[in-house]
């Protein structure tokens, strides 16, 4: 089985409220990977897991930081949360760009698999912005450029286009709606696994020596439903993703 580290979903939310003459704030801190992350531990995957905030220092810095692990997951983590370390942005030090690492990283052997969200691939007003950055070579897919979601509220249902790749072995059956997705885009060598109308949803590639996936939607809500966390194939299939990336 496989050392995954997964950075990104988490998030911090600061409220106004407004009573009257007079207001007041609270603040919340969430994590949406939960499910995930023990799905994958139950099927024997050991998971290192990086909150956004947490990320900007912690991050690895260097390839054999990063060799480490044998699959990294982004999940709704900006680029900038990668590229500016905090003794670049407080202190002016020259660090080591993690996109061009993590790029390196997968050429060399690595896996890395990109799952949507707000601030995944292209992202909400275009803020991710990986399509500008050089994990833009090595991802299966192709990023639009600025906002990239499609919001269906009222839920789409992902075709599966290639049944008998590994990423589906054991699952049976349709996927259940999501409530949205970022719009991806077929790569030239890339093999496409599940699509929305004319958007990719999951895509794979080897590159290099490794290999690399992309989700289109988010792994737990908001784009993921309910119904899609307590699909029965749901650690399944995010197992099947690693073992194929590692």
């Amino acid at each position: 089985m496989a050392n995954v580290l997964l950075a990104g979903e988490s998030w911090t939310s600061h409220t106004i409220h407004v009573k009257g003459f007079d207001t007041f704030t609270t603040s919340e801190y969430a994590e949406g990977a939960t499910e995930m992350i023990k799905g994958l531990e139950k099927l024997g995957h050991n998971v290192t897991f990086m909150a956004n905030h947490v990320a900007p220092s912690d991050f690895p810095v260097t390839l054999k930081g990063l060799q480490a692990y044998d699959v990294v997951i982004l999940s709704d983590i900006g680029s900038n949360t990668l590229l500016i370390h905090p003794d670049t942005f407080k202190k002016s030090q020259s660090m080591n760009n993690r996109c061009e690492l993590l790029a390196d990283y997968v050429r060399k052997g690595g896996g890395l698999m990109m799952v949507g969200g707000y601030m995944s691939f292209s992202g909400i007003d275009g803020k991710a912005r990986y399509q500008r950055t050089v994990l833009n070579d090595v991802l299966p897919v192709e990023m639009v450029e600025g906002d990239d979601r499609v919001e269906t509220p009222q839920g789409v249902t992902p075709k599966i286009t290639d049944a008998k790749h590994p990423v589906f072995s054991g699952i049976k059956g349709a996927f259940p709606k999501f409530l949205g997705y970022n719009q991806l885009k077929a790569k030239g060598g890339s093999s496409v696994l599940a699509t929305v109308g004319d958007d990719v949803f999951i895509a794979v590639a080897e590159v290099g020596k490794g290999r690399s996936a992309a989700f289109a939607s988010d792994c737990g809500p908001h784009w993921g439903p309910p119904a899609f966390v307590s699909w029965k194939h749901y650690a399944k299939l995010w197992s099947n993703l690693v073992n194929y990336l590692a």
